[in-house]
């Protein structure tokens, strides 16, 4: 090989890792390092120039470099970051063995020919997946079905692997390397080809949980605000029929019934839903949402330190504005139940075209961040709950708005906010 050949070489093994790199954060999280996602790039890169040839021990010795700079370059779920490392480990090398079986040394036309097809393949997968993902939604998968998944790879990995374990080649005697080469291209495809269907498995196993969550949340949105637009009924037809409470009422004083006048007035406090817990809002969804907390919050012994300011209309859908604050308050009830400060803090106010919503209170043990930004439930059964934090960012993002939410020395904070202008 020539300088020139030299510098061609390293420069396409440099940019021509950026293909199967780039298609792999489809699947993954980047790297929080700034020098980690360097990693991935430089490995896969290698992979370009690695003669690969049947019965070659290179790929024997190139899988744990590739499976490490998965774990180093990008991040989430350690899971994840494996078996995504394995299934491009699959149809990488897969090619780079159907071509290279027949291309000549380094430096020759071939070996170029070689590396051209390979940079092709790999365009064409990073182009295909760019079309899959043109929703921008992220694959996010519980770690049941990325074992799953892990599984079904281990077959054309291992069929892949076969010629290198045993170093097939070491074993045969004239004439055997024709029907060698046949068993080969016969089953090299069929691994690159189940190494792009496990891609696409990753794809629809995701959006078909995702799906099962959104229906998850909608039931639970609808439940919520059945219940509360129950009590907003009760206190409707309650305030409908003041009138004749109050002439009922001043019958009986009138006649000197004192006693039948205040059984009346607590028959009346209790058929009235959540009277007694002041009014917090002019906002009736907000209000009721809020009196009903309130009780369970002095129910669990917590102080409530409620301050919101908010108009009797909003342009937001009521179940949205029922879930907003139900699961903010609900979520902030059960974390401070086991703390030592048993303040809660709700504050919220319409103001300059937005709503803001903050909710602060204590928690007892450690709160385990996601790869999402949000917060693992602390219950036990972690697949019954664990939707409110993420139902209350779909609502914000679905109304033009963003939720946030931070946990830092002992101290819970969820801060929303959502625009009032369409």
């Amino acid at each position: 090989m020539t300088a020139w050949d030299y510098i061609v070489w390293a420069l396409t093994c440099v940019f021509g890792g950026i293909f199967p790199a780039r298609t792999a954060l489809y699947f993954l999280a980047p790297a929080k390092g700034r020098v980690r996602w360097i990693v991935p790039y430089l490995v896969i890169g290698a992979a370009l120039s690695m003669p690969t040839w049947a019965g070659d021990g290179n790929p024997l010795y190139y899988f744990p470099f590739l499976i490490a700079a998965f774990l180093i370059g990008y991040g989430g779920r350690p899971a994840a970051r494996l078996v995504v490392g394995t299934i491009f480990f699959e149809w990488i090398i897969a090619w780079s063995m159907i071509v290279d079986t027949r291309a000549v040394l380094p430096g020759s036309a071939g070996y170029w020919g070689a590396m051209a097809w390979k940079l092709a393949m790999w365009a064409a997968v990073w182009l295909l997946m760019r079309r899959v993902f043109r929703d921008g939604k992220q694959v996010v998968l519980s770690g049941r079905l990325w074992a799953l998944l892990g599984l079904l790879a281990l077959s054309p990995l291992l069929s892949e692997l076969a010629f290198s374990m045993w170093d097939i080649r070491a074993y045969t005697i004239d004439g055997t390397d024709a029907q060698i080469d046949a068993a080969f291209y016969t089953l090299l495809p069929f691994v690159f080809v189940s190494a792009i269907a496990l891609l696409f498995a990753v794809v629809l196993l995701s959006r078909h949980q995702a799906l099962e969550q959104e229906h998850q949340l909608a039931d639970m949105r609808e439940l919520y605000y059945q219940g509360i637009r129950r009590e907003q009924e009760q206190v409707r037809r309650l305030r409908h029929d003041m009138r004749n409470h109050l002439t009922a009422l001043s019958g009986l004083l009138e006649q000197g019934e004192d006693g039948r006048a205040a059984e009346y007035v607590r028959r009346l406090q209790a058929a009235s839903g959540p009277s007694g817990a002041g009014r917090f809002a002019e906002n009736d969804t907000v209000n009721i949402v809020l009196s009903a907390k309130a009780r369970d919050m002095a129910q669990a012994g917590l102080i409530a330190d409620i301050s919101v300011s908010l108009p009797e209309n909003l342009p937001i859908a009521d179940p949205d504005l029922c879930a907003l604050f139900g699961n903010a308050v609900d979520n902030a009830i059960e974390a401070a139940k086991d703390a030592a400060d048993k303040r809660i803090t709700i504050r919220a106010r319409a103001d300059k075209g937005l709503l803001m919503l903050r909710v602060t209170n204590a928690y007892a043990g450690r709160r385990e961040e996601k790869a999402d930004g949000l917060f693992a439930t602390t219950k036990a059964d972690r697949r019954a709950h664990g939707f409110g934090l993420r139902g209350m960012r779909e609502i914000a993002a679905r109304n033009g708005g963003t939720l946030e939410t931070t946990a830092k020395d002992g101290v819970f904070e969820l801060v929303a906010c959502l625009p009032l202008t369409k």
